[in-house]
């Protein structure tokens, strides 16, 4: 297993992305390749065995995705994305701009035949274990027939993936109702109705997603990423007014001595690291995506969710759903 990881990507690259990806390669034995500027990486990597692929040029954040991908060909992203291509590696990571991921996996991937729209599924914490939710900031404008293809990519992720029998798929929305909500989503609905491959239990609000009431949940990438980042924002609310709730008096720091173990079980829920990355569903190839601010710990899981993707054939699981759905 081969994953070739943009170790230029992040907030906190390349340090953290070259620590990650040498974990993932001493405790998971795979064969992790990074990409990037090698005298760099090399501050980082110490005497440690990890085979770096040279390259020159950086996407930064405030970049253009579509222009600094066609001009900055020797770019980490670009240059990694290519190793997936030409079949050097099995997938690839990066924490670096997601415009910039998505333009070289397009580009350099290309989408599968018959998926009109590539989506990044994110996986959420729930009460019921984790869930899937998808478009979570790909497409900020969808068509009906988009979130259909969404709902089937999301439920062979959380199948074939994530291990979930049947997964059941839910519509996100405004209210219950069959009618409810805007014309992308009433449209989409009576779609996934005549969906007698996908286990479509109906519409859910955004307040029953921590109840994990829906296995999958689908919506457009503007809705998706504007719940993704107010949960995480509500989150880390959370557990920063319950921190200083507790340090605020001497008998409430005796009770956060006694309940220490728990938070911690608590805040492990909330933490994106445990979960890596979330693969971009609908390309030709798998590259999975990661916060911007990744530390080791999340480009670590990233590079076992990549390899988790490919030791399933993930990709060809859905070329073989998609060619079924239009026959």
């Amino acid at each position: 297993m081969k994953i070739a990881v943009d170790a230029m990507g992040g907030d906190f690259a390349p340090e953290e992305i070259v620590k990650g990806a040498l974990q993932a390669q001493r405790e998971y034995n795979y064969h992790v390749v990074l990409v990037g500027d090698k005298e760099k990486i090399s501050q980082f990597s110490g005497s440690e065995e990890i085979e770096v692929v040279h390259t020159s040029q950086i996407i930064h954040m405030d970049e253009s995705p579509v222009s600094a991908v066609r001009k900055k060909k020797d770019a980490s992203i670009v240059v990694a994305t290519k190793l997936v291509k030409d079949q050097k590696v099995d997938a690839v990571v990066s924490a670096g701009s997601t415009g910039a991921q998505m333009t070289a996996a397009l580009f350099g991937l290309g989408r599968i035949s018959g998926i009109k729209r590539p989506a990044i599924s994110t996986v959420l914490p729930t009460d019921r274990g984790v869930k899937v939710l998808l478009d979570s900031g790909a497409n900020t404008d969808c068509k009906p027939e988009n979130l259909v293809q969404f709902a089937y990519m999301g439920s062979i992720y959380a199948e074939s993936i994530l291990g979930m029998k049947n997964p059941t798929i839910a519509l996100l929305n405004i209210g219950a109702e069959e009618n409810k909500g805007n014309e992308l989503t009433v449209k989409t609905y009576q779609l996934l109705k005549e969906c007698s491959q996908l286990n479509f239990i109906g519409n859910i609000e955004p307040r029953d997603i921590p109840k994990g009431l829906a296995d999958v949940i689908v919506c457009d990438g503007f809705v998706g990423n504007t719940v993704l980042k107010l949960a995480e924002g509500m989150s880390g609310f959370l557990m920063e007014n319950i921190k200083a709730q507790l340090m605020s008096s001497f008998r409430s720091k005796i009770g956060a001595a006694m309940v220490a173990p728990s938070l911690k079980e608590i805040k492990k829920i909330f933490d994106y690291s445990e979960y890596g990355g979330a693969p971009l569903l609908g390309v030709d190839g798998i590259s999975v995506i990661c916060h911007g601010s990744s530390n080791a710990k999340a480009i670590k899981n990233a590079v076992r969710a990549a390899a988790v993707c490919s030791e399933n054939a993930f990709v060809a699981k859905i070329k073989n759903i998609v060619q079924g759905v239009d026959a």
